[in-house]
Protein backbone atom coordinates (compact mmCIF):
# COMPACT_ATOMS: atom_id res chain seq x y z
CA UNK A 1 0.00 0.00 0.00
CA UNK A 2 1.31 3.43 -0.93
CA UNK A 3 1.76 5.92 1.90
CA UNK A 4 3.44 9.25 2.60
CA UNK A 5 6.01 9.53 5.37
CA UNK A 6 6.36 13.19 6.34
CA UNK A 7 9.52 13.58 8.39
CA UNK A 8 12.01 16.04 9.86
CA UNK A 9 15.28 15.75 11.74
CA UNK A 10 17.13 17.93 14.24
CA UNK A 11 20.86 17.39 14.32
CA UNK A 12 23.97 18.13 16.37
CA UNK A 13 25.28 20.30 13.53
CA UNK A 14 25.26 20.72 9.76
CA UNK A 15 28.06 18.33 8.78
CA UNK A 16 26.39 15.30 7.21
CA UNK A 17 29.42 13.06 7.67
CA UNK A 18 30.39 13.81 11.28
CA UNK A 19 27.27 15.15 13.01
CA UNK A 20 24.33 13.02 14.09
CA UNK A 21 20.55 13.05 14.37
CA UNK A 22 19.26 14.10 17.80
CA UNK A 23 15.54 13.96 17.00
CA UNK A 24 13.60 12.23 14.24
CA UNK A 25 9.86 12.84 13.91
CA UNK A 26 7.49 11.52 11.28
CA UNK A 27 3.81 11.18 10.45
CA UNK A 28 2.67 8.47 8.05
CA UNK A 29 -0.48 9.19 6.04
CA UNK A 30 -2.49 7.52 3.34
CA UNK A 31 -2.49 9.00 -0.15
CA UNK A 32 -5.37 11.31 0.84
CA UNK A 33 -3.15 12.72 3.64
CA UNK A 34 -5.13 11.15 6.47
CA UNK A 35 -2.83 10.37 9.42
CA UNK A 36 -2.11 6.70 10.07
CA UNK A 37 0.84 6.66 12.50
CA UNK A 38 3.34 9.02 14.07
CA UNK A 39 6.83 8.53 15.45
CA UNK A 40 9.06 10.71 17.63
CA UNK A 41 12.54 9.41 18.38
CA UNK A 42 15.10 11.12 20.62
CA UNK A 43 18.63 9.92 19.90
CA UNK A 44 21.38 9.71 22.49
CA UNK A 45 24.49 11.78 21.84
CA UNK A 46 27.40 9.68 20.64
CA UNK A 47 30.61 9.89 22.71
CA UNK A 48 32.60 11.21 19.73
CA UNK A 49 30.20 14.00 18.66
CA UNK A 50 30.79 17.64 19.60
CA UNK A 51 27.45 19.47 19.23
CA UNK A 52 27.40 22.81 17.46
CA UNK A 53 26.54 25.68 19.82
CA UNK A 54 24.43 27.41 17.13
CA UNK A 55 22.51 24.20 16.42
CA UNK A 56 21.96 23.74 20.15
CA UNK A 57 20.37 27.16 20.70
CA UNK A 58 18.28 26.72 17.53
CA UNK A 59 16.61 23.38 18.23
CA UNK A 60 17.04 23.68 22.03
CA UNK A 61 17.91 20.01 22.54
CA UNK A 62 20.30 19.99 25.46
CA UNK A 63 22.82 17.44 26.68
CA UNK A 64 20.49 16.19 29.43
CA UNK A 65 17.69 15.55 26.93
CA UNK A 66 20.06 13.78 24.54
CA UNK A 67 21.21 11.35 27.18
CA UNK A 68 17.63 10.13 27.64
CA UNK A 69 17.38 8.92 24.03
CA UNK A 70 18.06 5.59 22.35
CA UNK A 71 21.51 4.97 20.90
CA UNK A 72 22.18 6.09 17.34
CA UNK A 73 22.46 2.56 15.93
CA UNK A 74 19.03 1.47 17.16
CA UNK A 75 17.42 4.78 16.18
CA UNK A 76 18.88 4.70 12.67
CA UNK A 77 17.82 1.09 12.14
CA UNK A 78 14.27 2.09 13.12
CA UNK A 79 14.33 5.09 10.76
CA UNK A 80 15.73 2.94 7.95
CA UNK A 81 12.91 0.43 8.39
CA UNK A 82 10.27 3.19 8.36
CA UNK A 83 11.59 4.74 5.17
CA UNK A 84 12.01 1.37 3.45
CA UNK A 85 8.52 0.09 4.23
CA UNK A 86 6.94 -1.00 0.95
CA UNK A 87 5.34 1.85 -1.00
CA UNK A 88 6.68 4.64 1.22
CA UNK A 89 7.03 8.10 -0.29
CA UNK A 90 9.28 9.96 2.14
CA UNK A 91 9.08 13.75 2.09
CA UNK A 92 9.42 16.89 4.15
CA UNK A 93 10.42 20.51 3.75
CA UNK A 94 13.83 20.81 2.06
CA UNK A 95 14.43 17.14 2.81
CA UNK A 96 16.13 16.61 -0.55
CA UNK A 97 18.32 19.63 0.16
CA UNK A 98 19.51 18.51 3.60
CA UNK A 99 17.74 15.75 5.57
CA UNK A 100 17.90 12.98 2.98
CA UNK A 101 21.67 13.21 2.51
CA UNK A 102 22.15 13.47 6.29
CA UNK A 103 20.20 10.22 6.65
CA UNK A 104 22.18 8.65 3.82
CA UNK A 105 25.41 9.14 5.78
CA UNK A 106 23.75 7.89 8.97
CA UNK A 107 22.70 4.71 7.14
CA UNK A 108 26.21 4.31 5.70
CA UNK A 109 27.83 4.83 9.11
CA UNK A 110 25.61 2.13 10.62
CA UNK A 111 26.12 -0.43 7.83
CA UNK A 112 22.64 0.00 6.30
CA UNK A 113 21.87 0.51 2.63
CA UNK A 114 22.03 4.29 1.98
CA UNK A 115 19.88 4.30 -1.16
CA UNK A 116 17.11 1.67 -1.07
CA UNK A 117 14.54 4.13 0.33
CA UNK A 118 14.87 6.01 -2.96
CA UNK A 119 13.79 3.19 -5.29
CA UNK A 120 13.37 -0.31 -3.78
CA UNK A 121 9.99 -1.89 -2.89
CA UNK A 122 8.04 0.89 -4.57
CA UNK A 123 9.65 3.57 -2.36
CA UNK A 124 10.41 7.08 -3.56
CA UNK A 125 10.98 10.65 -2.34
CA UNK A 126 9.48 14.13 -2.71
CA UNK A 127 10.14 17.57 -1.23
CA UNK A 128 7.67 20.34 -0.31
CA UNK A 129 10.13 23.24 -0.71
CA UNK A 130 10.38 23.02 -4.54
CA UNK A 131 6.59 22.70 -4.58
CA UNK A 132 6.26 25.84 -2.44
CA UNK A 133 8.28 27.74 -5.05
CA UNK A 134 5.84 26.74 -7.80
CA UNK A 135 2.74 27.52 -5.73
CA UNK A 136 4.21 30.89 -4.73
CA UNK A 137 4.89 31.78 -8.37
CA UNK A 138 1.87 30.35 -10.13
CA UNK A 139 -0.88 29.77 -7.57
CA UNK A 140 -0.17 32.42 -4.91
CA UNK A 141 -3.68 32.40 -3.50
CA UNK A 142 -3.04 28.99 -1.93
CA UNK A 143 -1.21 30.54 1.06
CA UNK A 144 -0.28 33.78 2.73
CA UNK A 145 3.35 34.30 1.73
CA UNK A 146 5.36 35.96 4.53
CA UNK A 147 7.78 38.80 3.91
CA UNK A 148 10.88 39.88 5.78
CA UNK A 149 11.53 43.40 7.05
CA UNK A 150 13.23 44.23 3.74
CA UNK A 151 10.00 43.40 1.91
CA UNK A 152 11.32 40.24 0.27
CA UNK A 153 9.38 36.99 0.36
CA UNK A 154 10.74 34.21 2.55
CA UNK A 155 10.00 30.52 2.08
CA UNK A 156 11.29 29.42 5.49
CA UNK A 157 8.96 26.83 7.00
CA UNK A 158 8.70 28.55 10.38
CA UNK A 159 7.61 31.81 8.69
CA UNK A 160 5.09 30.00 6.48
CA UNK A 161 3.73 28.24 9.55
CA UNK A 162 3.34 31.49 11.47
CA UNK A 163 1.65 33.28 8.58
CA UNK A 164 -0.77 30.43 7.87
CA UNK A 165 -1.25 28.88 11.35
CA UNK A 166 0.01 25.53 10.10
CA UNK A 167 1.15 24.17 13.48
CA UNK A 168 1.44 25.15 17.13
CA UNK A 169 4.60 24.88 19.18
CA UNK A 170 8.28 25.73 19.04
CA UNK A 171 9.75 25.88 15.53
CA UNK A 172 12.72 23.52 15.02
CA UNK A 173 11.07 20.88 17.17
CA UNK A 174 11.01 18.03 14.65
CA UNK A 175 7.40 17.00 15.36
CA UNK A 176 6.13 20.59 15.17
CA UNK A 177 7.89 21.00 11.83
CA UNK A 178 6.40 17.73 10.56
CA UNK A 179 2.92 18.88 11.56
CA UNK A 180 3.50 22.16 9.73
CA UNK A 181 4.75 20.32 6.64
CA UNK A 182 1.74 18.01 6.58
CA UNK A 183 -0.62 21.00 6.94
CA UNK A 184 1.23 22.69 4.09
CA UNK A 185 0.81 19.59 1.91
CA UNK A 186 -2.93 19.53 2.63
CA UNK A 187 -3.18 23.14 1.45
CA UNK A 188 -1.30 22.27 -1.71
CA UNK A 189 -3.26 19.06 -2.36
CA UNK A 190 -6.55 20.96 -2.14
CA UNK A 191 -5.58 22.38 -5.54
CA UNK A 192 -5.98 18.99 -7.21
CA UNK A 193 -4.65 19.62 -10.72
CA UNK A 194 -1.75 21.70 -9.46
CA UNK A 195 -0.84 19.03 -6.88
CA UNK A 196 -0.87 16.33 -9.56
CA UNK A 197 1.32 18.49 -11.80
CA UNK A 198 3.98 19.40 -9.21
CA UNK A 199 4.21 15.89 -7.72
CA UNK A 200 4.85 14.62 -11.25
CA UNK A 201 8.26 16.30 -11.16
CA UNK A 202 9.33 13.80 -8.46
CA UNK A 203 8.56 10.83 -10.71
CA UNK A 204 11.69 10.01 -12.72
CA UNK A 205 9.76 8.78 -15.75
CA UNK A 206 7.40 11.77 -15.83
CA UNK A 207 10.22 14.26 -15.21
CA UNK A 208 12.17 12.69 -18.06
CA UNK A 209 9.20 12.88 -20.44
CA UNK A 210 8.65 16.54 -19.60
CA UNK A 211 12.33 17.30 -20.08
CA UNK A 212 12.30 15.54 -23.47
CA UNK A 213 9.56 17.92 -24.66
CA UNK A 214 11.61 21.08 -24.05
CA UNK A 215 12.25 22.96 -27.30
CA UNK A 216 15.73 23.49 -28.84
CA UNK A 217 17.30 26.92 -28.40
CA UNK A 218 20.94 26.49 -29.50
CA UNK A 219 22.84 24.28 -31.90
CA UNK A 220 26.49 23.29 -31.52
CA UNK A 221 28.86 20.58 -32.70
CA UNK A 222 27.39 18.44 -29.90
CA UNK A 223 23.87 18.73 -31.38
CA UNK A 224 20.72 20.57 -30.34
CA UNK A 225 20.45 22.08 -26.89
CA UNK A 226 17.01 22.52 -25.37
CA UNK A 227 16.08 25.15 -22.84
CA UNK A 228 13.61 25.83 -20.05
CA UNK A 229 12.96 27.79 -16.87
CA UNK A 230 14.55 26.22 -13.80
CA UNK A 231 12.83 27.04 -10.52
CA UNK A 232 14.29 26.65 -7.05
CA UNK A 233 14.76 28.42 -3.75
CA UNK A 234 18.51 28.78 -4.40
CA UNK A 235 17.85 31.48 -7.00
CA UNK A 236 16.30 33.73 -4.34
CA UNK A 237 13.41 36.22 -4.33
CA UNK A 238 15.28 38.84 -6.39
CA UNK A 239 15.31 36.40 -9.32
CA UNK A 240 11.75 35.25 -8.51
CA UNK A 241 13.22 31.85 -7.60
CA UNK A 242 13.90 30.96 -11.24
CA UNK A 243 16.43 31.19 -14.05
CA UNK A 244 16.52 30.37 -17.78
CA UNK A 245 18.80 27.39 -18.47
CA UNK A 246 20.28 25.61 -21.49
CA UNK A 247 20.79 21.85 -21.61
CA UNK A 248 24.45 20.84 -21.99
CA UNK A 249 24.03 17.05 -21.85
CA UNK A 250 24.52 14.35 -19.24
CA UNK A 251 27.48 13.92 -16.93
CA UNK A 252 29.77 11.16 -18.17
CA UNK A 253 31.11 9.89 -14.80
CA UNK A 254 27.90 10.40 -12.81
CA UNK A 255 24.89 8.45 -13.99
CA UNK A 256 21.58 10.32 -14.40
CA UNK A 257 23.06 13.79 -13.80
CA UNK A 258 21.90 16.32 -16.38
CA UNK A 259 23.80 19.61 -16.83
CA UNK A 260 22.24 23.04 -17.35
CA UNK A 261 23.92 26.36 -18.18
CA UNK A 262 22.35 29.44 -16.63
CA UNK A 263 21.57 31.78 -19.51
CA UNK A 264 21.07 35.08 -17.65
CA UNK A 265 24.50 34.93 -15.99
CA UNK A 266 26.42 38.20 -16.33
CA UNK A 267 29.77 36.41 -15.98
CA UNK A 268 29.26 34.25 -19.05
CA UNK A 269 30.71 36.96 -21.30
CA UNK A 270 32.42 39.48 -19.04
CA UNK A 271 33.51 37.39 -16.05
CA UNK A 272 37.12 36.76 -15.12
CA UNK A 273 38.97 33.49 -15.62
CA UNK A 274 38.64 30.65 -18.10
CA UNK A 275 35.19 30.30 -19.66
CA UNK A 276 34.52 26.78 -18.38
CA UNK A 277 35.16 27.88 -14.80
CA UNK A 278 33.29 31.16 -14.68
CA UNK A 279 29.90 30.03 -16.01
CA UNK A 280 27.08 28.87 -13.73
CA UNK A 281 26.28 25.21 -14.49
CA UNK A 282 23.67 23.38 -12.43
CA UNK A 283 23.37 19.62 -11.99
CA UNK A 284 20.01 17.88 -11.83
CA UNK A 285 18.92 14.26 -11.51
CA UNK A 286 15.59 13.04 -12.84
CA UNK A 287 12.85 13.15 -10.22
CA UNK A 288 14.81 15.55 -8.01
CA UNK A 289 15.02 19.35 -7.64
CA UNK A 290 15.31 21.72 -9.30
CA UNK A 291 12.12 21.76 -11.37
CA UNK A 292 12.49 22.75 -15.05
CA UNK A 293 9.41 24.32 -16.64
CA UNK A 294 8.87 24.61 -20.40
CA UNK A 295 9.66 28.08 -21.78
CA UNK A 296 6.01 29.04 -22.30
CA UNK A 297 5.03 32.69 -22.20
CA UNK A 298 3.36 32.36 -18.79
CA UNK A 299 6.69 31.19 -17.38
CA UNK A 300 9.14 33.22 -19.46
CA UNK A 301 7.01 36.30 -18.78
CA UNK A 302 8.17 36.24 -15.19
CA UNK A 303 11.67 37.22 -16.32
CA UNK A 304 12.43 40.93 -16.54
CA UNK A 305 13.23 42.60 -19.86
CA UNK A 306 16.80 43.02 -18.64
CA UNK A 307 17.23 39.31 -17.93
CA UNK A 308 15.66 38.33 -21.26
CA UNK A 309 18.01 40.71 -23.07
CA UNK A 310 20.97 39.12 -21.31
CA UNK A 311 19.74 35.68 -22.41
CA UNK A 312 19.75 36.78 -26.03
CA UNK A 313 23.15 38.43 -25.66
CA UNK A 314 24.65 35.30 -24.09
CA UNK A 315 23.16 33.00 -26.72
CA UNK A 316 24.49 35.21 -29.49
CA UNK A 317 27.95 35.12 -27.89
CA UNK A 318 27.84 31.32 -27.63
CA UNK A 319 26.93 31.11 -31.32
CA UNK A 320 29.80 33.41 -32.24
CA UNK A 321 32.24 31.49 -30.03
CA UNK A 322 31.60 27.79 -30.74
CA UNK A 323 35.00 26.71 -29.43
CA UNK A 324 34.30 28.36 -26.06
CA UNK A 325 30.89 26.65 -25.87
CA UNK A 326 32.49 23.31 -26.72
CA UNK A 327 34.95 23.82 -23.86
CA UNK A 328 32.08 24.50 -21.45
CA UNK A 329 30.24 21.36 -22.53
CA UNK A 330 33.32 19.14 -22.48
CA UNK A 331 34.60 20.38 -19.11
CA UNK A 332 31.32 19.99 -17.24
CA UNK A 333 30.31 16.69 -18.87
CA UNK A 334 33.70 15.16 -18.08
CA UNK A 335 34.14 16.76 -14.66
CA UNK A 336 34.85 14.28 -11.87
CA UNK A 337 35.20 15.15 -8.21
CA UNK A 338 38.81 14.45 -7.16
CA UNK A 339 39.51 11.57 -4.82
CA UNK A 340 40.60 12.74 -1.38
CA UNK A 341 43.54 10.79 0.08
CA UNK A 342 43.17 9.34 3.59
CA UNK A 343 39.44 10.13 3.69
CA UNK A 344 37.89 8.97 6.96
CA UNK A 345 35.58 5.98 6.59
CA UNK A 346 32.61 7.94 8.04
CA UNK A 347 32.72 10.35 5.10
CA UNK A 348 33.77 7.94 2.34
CA UNK A 349 30.28 6.98 1.15
CA UNK A 350 30.60 8.47 -2.34
CA UNK A 351 34.29 7.82 -2.85
CA UNK A 352 34.27 4.11 -1.98
CA UNK A 353 31.13 3.21 -3.91
CA UNK A 354 28.73 0.35 -3.27
CA UNK A 355 29.39 -2.61 -1.01
CA UNK A 356 30.18 -5.98 -2.55
CA UNK A 357 27.73 -8.86 -2.13
CA UNK A 358 30.08 -10.42 0.42
CA UNK A 359 30.22 -7.19 2.42
CA UNK A 360 26.42 -6.89 2.31
CA UNK A 361 26.18 -10.44 3.68
CA UNK A 362 28.59 -9.61 6.53
CA UNK A 363 26.53 -6.49 7.37
CA UNK A 364 23.31 -8.53 7.47
CA UNK A 365 24.94 -11.04 9.81
CA UNK A 366 26.23 -8.17 11.97
CA UNK A 367 22.71 -6.70 12.30
CA UNK A 368 21.23 -10.09 13.20
CA UNK A 369 23.86 -10.74 15.87
CA UNK A 370 22.61 -8.28 18.48
CA UNK A 371 24.90 -6.25 20.77
CA UNK A 372 26.34 -9.16 22.72
CA UNK A 373 27.51 -11.01 19.60
CA UNK A 374 28.41 -8.05 17.37
CA UNK A 375 32.12 -8.14 18.25
CA UNK A 376 32.26 -11.78 17.19
CA UNK A 377 30.44 -10.95 13.92
CA UNK A 378 32.89 -8.13 13.31
CA UNK A 379 35.83 -10.52 13.70
CA UNK A 380 34.52 -12.51 10.73
CA UNK A 381 34.80 -9.48 8.44
CA UNK A 382 37.86 -8.90 6.31
CA UNK A 383 40.00 -5.91 7.30
CA UNK A 384 38.78 -2.73 5.62
CA UNK A 385 36.09 -0.07 5.72
CA UNK A 386 33.19 -2.31 6.69
CA UNK A 387 35.07 -3.81 9.64
CA UNK A 388 36.17 -0.33 10.74
CA UNK A 389 32.58 0.93 10.64
CA UNK A 390 31.46 -2.13 12.60
CA UNK A 391 34.01 -1.33 15.31
CA UNK A 392 32.68 2.23 15.46
CA UNK A 393 29.10 1.00 15.79
CA UNK A 394 30.22 -0.90 18.85
CA UNK A 395 32.22 1.80 20.62
CA UNK A 396 29.65 4.49 19.81
CA UNK A 397 26.65 2.50 20.99
CA UNK A 398 27.67 -0.55 23.05
CA UNK A 399 31.02 0.07 24.78
CA UNK A 400 30.14 -2.56 27.38
CA UNK A 401 30.37 -5.26 24.67
CA UNK A 402 33.56 -3.97 23.05
CA UNK A 403 36.70 -6.09 22.74
CA UNK A 404 40.35 -5.04 22.56
CA UNK A 405 40.21 -4.22 18.85
CA UNK A 406 37.17 -1.98 19.37
CA UNK A 407 38.76 -0.20 22.33
CA UNK A 408 41.91 0.50 20.31
CA UNK A 409 39.78 1.81 17.42
CA UNK A 410 37.96 4.10 19.85
CA UNK A 411 41.21 5.50 21.27
CA UNK A 412 42.62 6.11 17.78
CA UNK A 413 39.44 7.79 16.54
CA UNK A 414 39.05 10.04 19.58
CA UNK A 415 42.61 11.27 19.04
CA UNK A 416 41.47 12.50 15.61
CA UNK A 417 38.29 14.00 17.05
CA UNK A 418 40.31 16.01 19.58
CA UNK A 419 43.57 16.77 17.71
CA UNK A 420 46.57 18.36 19.36
CA UNK A 421 47.40 21.96 18.47
CA UNK A 422 49.92 20.96 15.78
CA UNK A 423 47.53 18.45 14.14
CA UNK A 424 44.89 19.35 11.50
CA UNK A 425 41.21 18.62 12.22
CA UNK A 426 39.38 15.93 10.27
CA UNK A 427 37.81 16.87 6.92
CA UNK A 428 34.81 15.47 5.10
CA UNK A 429 34.40 14.61 1.42
CA UNK A 430 33.82 18.28 0.56
CA UNK A 431 36.81 19.50 2.56
CA UNK A 432 34.64 20.89 5.38
CA UNK A 433 36.25 20.64 8.81
CA UNK A 434 34.89 18.52 11.64
CA UNK A 435 34.02 20.63 14.69
CA UNK A 436 36.67 20.06 17.34
CA UNK A 437 36.16 20.52 21.10
CA UNK A 438 38.46 23.57 21.07
CA UNK A 439 36.59 25.16 18.16
CA UNK A 440 33.26 24.51 19.90
CA UNK A 441 34.48 26.25 23.05
CA UNK A 442 35.52 29.25 20.97
CA UNK A 443 32.13 29.29 19.26
CA UNK A 444 30.33 29.20 22.62
CA UNK A 445 32.21 32.32 23.66
CA UNK A 446 31.44 34.04 20.36
CA UNK A 447 27.72 33.17 20.53
CA UNK A 448 27.48 34.53 24.06
CA UNK A 449 28.97 37.83 22.91
CA UNK A 450 27.16 38.23 19.60
CA UNK A 451 23.79 36.47 19.78
CA UNK A 452 20.85 37.64 21.94
CA UNK A 453 20.02 34.67 24.18
CA UNK A 454 17.05 33.92 26.37
CA UNK A 455 17.53 32.20 29.73
CA UNK A 456 16.88 28.73 28.31
CA UNK A 457 19.45 29.19 25.54
CA UNK A 458 22.03 30.52 27.99
CA UNK A 459 21.48 27.44 30.17
CA UNK A 460 21.92 25.15 27.14
CA UNK A 461 25.28 26.75 26.35
CA UNK A 462 26.40 26.37 29.96
CA UNK A 463 25.40 22.71 29.84
CA UNK A 464 27.21 22.19 26.55
CA UNK A 465 30.36 23.90 27.80
CA UNK A 466 30.44 21.70 30.88
CA UNK A 467 29.92 18.56 28.78
CA UNK A 468 32.78 19.37 26.43
CA UNK A 469 35.12 20.26 29.30
CA UNK A 470 34.33 16.99 31.09
CA UNK A 471 34.37 14.60 28.14
CA UNK A 472 37.09 15.88 25.81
Amino acid sequence: MKSYLFYDIETSGLNKSFDQILQFAAIRTDMQLNELERYNITVSLRPDVVPSPMATITHRIGIETCMEGVCEYEAVRHIHALMNREGTISLGYNTLGFDDEFLRFAFHRNLLSPYTHQWANGCSRMDLLPMAVLYHLYMPGTLTWPRLENGKTTLKLEKLSEANSLAEGQAHDAMVDVEATLALARNFAAEGKMWEYVTGYFNKKEDGLRMAKLPPRHVSSAGQHTWGIMTGSKFGPDAFYQAPVLYLGESIPYKNQTLWLRLDDEDLITGEGEIEGRVWVLRKRLGEPNVILPPLERFVGRLSAERLARVEENLAWLSENPDAFARIVRHHREFRYPDIPNLDVDTSLYQNGFLSKAEEAFCAKFHRAGPEAMAEAMQAMAPGNVRELAARVLFRNYPEFSDEEVFEAFEAYMAKVHPQEDEPPMQDFRGDIRLTPAAAMEEIARVRNEVPLDDAQAHLLDELEGYIASNF
